[in-house]
């Protein structure tokens, strides 16, 4: 006998003299964990790699359909925002099909977009194709890749997000080199259908994603008892259907067309048609399958409508507002840094290794220090994260005053490393929501994320166009992101 707890990953087990004891869960901090580290770190490669090296399709795209600059930017822009913003969505997904289904037909639905995309006839073509329905099965893969490793993860949680994530890094590398050579050798039609095809991963990487199962007792493998064929009797089959409810219940056959040949050999003049037997089974799966439905959207309404609506807890609410402008901060440098170089004559020390290079790879490093410091017992979490963050900030409003390369690289580096407390994000929102509300509430996070993703680049270019300064756009989300944490 046992009760599993999902929380803390422990079961609850009876000792010698009946009484509840604690026993570790075998997956929780290793075991088929380090898989979903694995699986998590390959989805992070293939979508949000795969988003970052976007700028190597948009150039493609403005020679083939000559639009302005800022049309043809939307296709990337609404793909990346979609991913995120759909993430509250994705939430009832995963309540009602679990974090493997979802991510598998995310994967499906991601290489459908890219697919489609090839055949793109024009910029508007693309906002659907690719920025909507690669969008949202990015979305539909990357937040149970993230949920699942918090799932999996006690101690090391903070470590194992940072190891997944850096996948972001890795990929921005790895398919920004991929696509260049796609569409040098094939085109940018055949490069995005090839990739398409790579894109299938997530289904594989879907497929690891095996729910948390409590760990059983027993002298057989896994844990599980031998199954046992109930002895069949003419008695057993009249019983209106009690054989169907044995095998169910002791997990017996699973099978319809085995259970109709087996009532059709013990008792052949009492047995009911085959095919009534098999619409019953079809009638009983539609059942399941409609309860689980309604279970899952009855769960997701209530985390975020009902009575223990995850807006009813005020720190989490703050953190959402946060949140919408935490990721400009991030994304502001990408966008603007190759301006700034040009306004200030740095382009040829800048070709020869580019800042947003140093960002990206001190980023991957920021993110597994910051998540091996932030595992460590004698630290709190929140303190990294708290000074990972004002290290952020403090970066961003003393960038406009540097003006030569190597001054510029020093901030570059510090704002890449203090931006890997993104990898920390989903550890402070279970501590903020419980593990079970993760699904949930992470997708709002994200969905802040995108919000800010979406609208802050823009906003520092009107800034720009009104004061002919970028220095007021640094200034200004530096003073947006201080009242956060």
């Amino acid at each position: 006998m046992y009760t599993s707890h999902e929380d803390i990953g422990y079961d609850f087990e009876d000792d010698p003299k009946d009484k509840k004891t604690l026993k570790p869960h075998p997956n929780i901090d290793r075991g088929w964990a380090w898989m979903m580290v694995l699986s998590s770190f390959f989805v992070h490669i293939l979508i949000m790699g795969s988003q970052m090296a976007l700028g190597v399709l948009n150039v493609e795209w403005l020679e083939e359909f000559h639009q302005s600059r800022g049309l043809t930017a939307w296709v990337s822009s609404l793909s990346m925002g979609i991913t995120l913003i759909v993430g509250p969505f994705i939430g009832l997904f995963i309540n009602t099909c679990g974090c493997r289904r979802t991510a598998i037909v995310g994967g499906l639905v991601n290489s459908l977009g890219w697919v489609l995309s090839a055949y793109a006839a024009n910029v508007h073509y693309l906002f659907i194709t690719f920025g909507v329905a690669a969008g949202l099965g990015s979305g539909m893969a990357y937040l149970p890749a993230v949920v699942m490793v918090g799932k999996y993860f006690q101690k090391r949680r903070a470590l194992a997000q940072g190891l997944s994530t850096t996948g972001t890094g890795f990929g921005t590398f790895l398919m920004t080199v991929l696509l260049k050579y796609l569409c040098a050798e094939y085109g940018w039609r055949n490069a995005m259908f090839i990739q398409g095809a790579v894109s299938l991963n997530l289904c594989v990487c879907g497929a690891l994603m095996r729910p948390l199962s409590p760990q059983k007792d027993g002298n057989h493998p896994g844990g599980k008892e031998p199954r046992v064929l109930p002895e069949l009797s003419a008695e057993s089959v009249k019983s209106n259907g009690q054989l169907g409810r044995t095998e169910e219940r002791d997990g017996g056959l699973g099978n319809g067309d085995t259970l109709c040949d087996l009532q059709a050999q013990e008792c052949p003049d009492q047995a009911l048609p085959r095919k009534n037997l098999c619409a019953l089974r079809v009638l009983k799966t539609v059942s399941q399958l409609t309860l689980r439905v309604r279970k899952g959207l009855s769960e997701w309404y209530s985390g975020y409508f009902g009575t223990a609506s995850l807006f009813t807890n005020r720190m989490f609410v703050a953190f959402i507002f946060w949140a919408l402008f935490a990721y400009s901060s991030f994304v502001i440098p990408f966008i603007h840094l190759p301006e700034i170089v040009n306004l200030y004559n740095l382009s040829e020390q800048n070709d020869v290794f580019p800042l947003t290079s140093i960002i990206a790879i001190v980023h991957i490093f920021g993110k597994v220090i910051l998540g091996i410091v932030a595992d460590l017992p004698c630290i709190s979490i929140w303190n990294v994260f708290l000074m990972a963050n004002f290290t952020l900030v403090v970066s961003i409003f003393i960038l406009p005053l540097m003006h030569t390369y190597a001054s510029l690289a020093v901030i570059c580096a510090l704002i890449g490393f203090s931006s890997g407390y993104f990898s920390l994000m989903p550890v402070v929102t279970e501590d903020l929501v419980g593990i079970e509300h993760l699904a949930n509430a992470y997708g709002i996070i994200i969905c802040a994320n995108g919000i800010s993703a979406l609208l802050g680049p823009p906003f520092a270019g009107w800034i720009y166009d009104i004061t002919q300064k970028y220095d007021f756009s640094f200034y200004i989300c530096g003073m947006l992101y201080m009242p956060g944490p």
